[in-house]
């Protein structure tokens, strides 16, 4: 059955083609957009692969390379391979062993897979969870992200409660005014170099483009101060979540209550129609420790767990998929 699919590299060629499967698979967001992954073409050798039964795409393989290595790519938070809910699992099956054998002839020895959260399919999605342990692949990292399941309505925390009374004390504005510059330079780019010591993923030049280019998935949205930018959230939006890709403030944010303000009103009003509102990771140390502060405060909105899983996997067991199916 192997020899029913064939794999090839992405090229520019496949660009409509492309778009056009993930618009409709069932576990894509617009990040697997050739418009979003090419914003940074120049920091990644793409590796990405597209799979076909005759003439007809049924998966790809968003990926980047580094020497004998293929991974999910790593201009991007999740991955995997990405295919139609109509699908079923031995097709799955057999299409992730094509790919797996097609970057062992290629000469790669590992595939580094991260796979997608589940809140953000359009269905059940765990194939692959399941094939990485017919693999025998190794758990590398395990990502704890904090989300709100909006159907549920948890209550907020006192804390964050306290936090929106104080910002409507001093009559704090919330404006989605797609202002990317000065949110970056006068907040979030001075705030991460003061506490970490490392800078934003993208740059404010970067994400005002993508957001030009995805007007409908990227916002911004500000916190005011008579008049002055106190606090802001940069929010990646997707068929089914709504998530806080940089939150910064002010070191007056806890006196205001801006972030507490404006994610009430995010959580409340703008977004209650998503199934989710993902605050993203926690973690630091590749995953294994987490933030305490700062898991409070998401869980203080009702966020709970979802778990992102990391895989290593050798290319040589692509043989482990074989005899699966009985």
């Amino acid at each position: 059955m192997l020899s029913a699919y064939s794999v090839q590299y992405y090229n520019a060629s496949c660009y409509q083609q492309w778009n056009n499967f993930i618009a409709n698979a069932k576990n894509a967001t617009f990040l697997f957009h050739r418009d979003f992954m090419e914003y940074h073409q120049d920091r990644f050798e793409d590796a990405s692969v597209l799979v076909f039964k005759q003439d007809k795409l049924v998966a790809i393989l968003p990926a980047n390379k580094i020497g004998t290595t293929v991974f999910s790519h790593l201009g991007l938070t999740y991955g995997g391979l990405i295919y139609s809910a109509k699908l079923k699992f031995q097709t799955v099956l057999q299409i992730f062993q094509k790919v797996l054998q097609f970057f062992y002839t290629e000469g790669f020895e590992q595939l580094e897979l991260k796979l997608l959260p589940s809140i953000y399919a359009k269905g059940p999605n765990q194939e692959q969870d399941y094939i990485m342990f017919l693999l025998q692949a190794k758990l590398v990292r395990r990502d704890m992200l904090s989300v709100i399941s909006l159907s549920e309505n948890l209550p907020f925390s006192k804390d964050r409660k306290d936090g929106v009374k104080r910002a409507l004390k001093h009559h704090l504005v919330i404006k989605n005014d797609n202002n990317f510059t000065d949110f970056w330079q006068t907040i979030l780019v001075p705030n991460l170099q003061q506490k970490y010591g490392v800078k934003p993923v993208h740059s404010a030049e970067e994400i005002t483009l993508l957001h030009n280019r995805f007007p409908d998935n990227i916002k911004q949205f500000n916190v005011y101060f008579n008049e002055k930018l106190v606090a802001g959230t940069t929010v990646f939006i997707s068929n089914r979540v709504a998530h806080s890709q940089y939150i910064s403030a002010t070191t007056d944010k806890n006196k205001l209550g801006s972030l507490d303000f404006l994610h009430h009103v995010l959580i409340t009003e703008t977004f209650k129609n998503k199934p989710y509102f993902d605050f993203g990771i926690s973690n630091e140390n590749k995953g294994k420790q987490v933030n305490a502060g700062l898991v409070y405060w998401k869980e203080g909105f009702g966020a709970r767990a979802i778990a992102q899983d990391f895989y290593s996997i050798p290319t040589a067991n692509y043989n482990h998929l074989t005899n699966v199916m009985l």
